[in-house]
């Protein structure tokens, strides 16, 4: 979904692929690391420093053990602030320490990210937010902009006192994660983790016809129920799809089209990536692997794995997984000092 041609403004299909990566990058797969998986992590920081895979296969292991274990709920601690702009926003808070946020996507609440709230706030602080208009968040009249979805990112990271933290952004929460570097720099950035959006590398998918903003005019309801279903390859309870596919449509239809429209020429979000100089973790489905293959290569500290088997909402699909790779990146890679 999103504007016209690649749809940077919300999730984006890119079919193909790519020659290897290269030596200096390991690969990964869903079936653990090879060469052949499908899949690719890119090398620790600097790049091109090894990384024992053993060492690395037992890790890896360890944490998904630990992760996939039953955890205590953790719904997290609702909170609210005050943008600059007079709107009330909300994000859920768990744990503490050092902290990671998430950035949900087009119309997603931040409930969404329950997998990661309950695993990861066992070590980490977790914060994640209900953008303007989304979950509980105040639905205002504008501001449905990359810009100004940028700099509420500002604003709640002022909210949350000083101190590098990790940005994580999934689908449309990539692009405003990115408009957020764009406008800040990466003083307050220990890392990004950017989940299954397109970041404007290589060359561009044909443009295809959809009706999908028609559909949002004409049938939202339905168009929107059918969208949420689609974000999963594992079965989900009906009653959470309809939760979700509810949430979805609180804001004002003109102003969901308008955030897949963001008036942004992909290089705009390929330059705020690489004016990021901390470690990115770039977590796709297989659609997005030649852009993956481009910023293992590209960027002086990547981290990139290629999800197979799992839909657009990765990090629940495979949630233990996903976990694991946060909780690497997070201990391992990310610049915190």
């Amino acid at each position: 979904m999103g504007g016209p041609g690649e749809r940077l403004g919300g999730t984006v299909g890119e079919g193909g692929r790519t020659a290897p990566l290269p030596r200096s990058a390991h690969l990964t797969g869903s079936e653990g690391l090879s060469a052949l998986g499908g899949g690719c992590r890119g090398a620790a920081p600097p790049c091109g420093t090894p990384v024992a895979i053993t060492r690395r296969r037992a890790f890896i292991a360890a944490a998904i053990g630990v992760l996939a274990t039953p955890a205590v709920q953790a719904a997290g601690q609702a909170r609210w602030f005050r943008t600059s702009d007079g709107v009330r926003l909300r994000y859920l808070e768990a744990g503490s320490g050092r902290v990671v946020v998430f950035i949900p996507g087009w119309c997603m609440p931040a409930r969404i990210f329950a997998p990661q709230i309950e695993a990861l706030s066992r070590r980490w602080r977790v914060v994640v937010l209900d953008p303007r208009g989304q979950g509980e968040s105040e639905v205002p009249r504008d501001g449905y902009e990359p810009t100004r979805r940028g700099q509420d990112v500002r604003d709640l990271l002022a909210q949350l006192g000083g101190g590098r933290v990790v940005l994580a952004g999934w689908s449309l929460g990539v692009l405003d994660v990115l408009s957020y570097a764009d406008m800040a720099g990466d003083g307050r950035i220990a890392g990004l983790a950017l989940i299954d959006n397109s970041v404007g590398e290589g060359t561009p998918p044909p443009p295809r016809p959809s009706r999908f903003f028609q559909n949002l005019r004409q049938r939202r309801d339905a168009t929107v129920r059918g969208f949420v279903a689609g974000m999963f390859r594992t079965p989900q309870d009906p009653a959470y799809i309809e939760g979700i596919a509810r949430e979805a449509q609180r804001m004002p239809v003109e102003a969901s089209i308008r955030l897949l429209s963001y008036p942004r020429p992909r290089e705009f979000w390929r330059d705020s990536l690489y004016a990021v100089r901390r470690p990115v973790f770039y977590a796709v489905t297989p659609r997005l692997r030649t852009q993956a293959d481009a910023v293992a290569q590209s960027h002086p500290q990547p981290m990139v794995e290629i999800y197979e088997g799992a839909g657009h909402a990765l990090f629940v699909d495979e949630a233990p997984r996903f976990n694991a790779a946060m909780e690497e990146f997070l201990s391992r890679r990310a610049a915190w000092s």
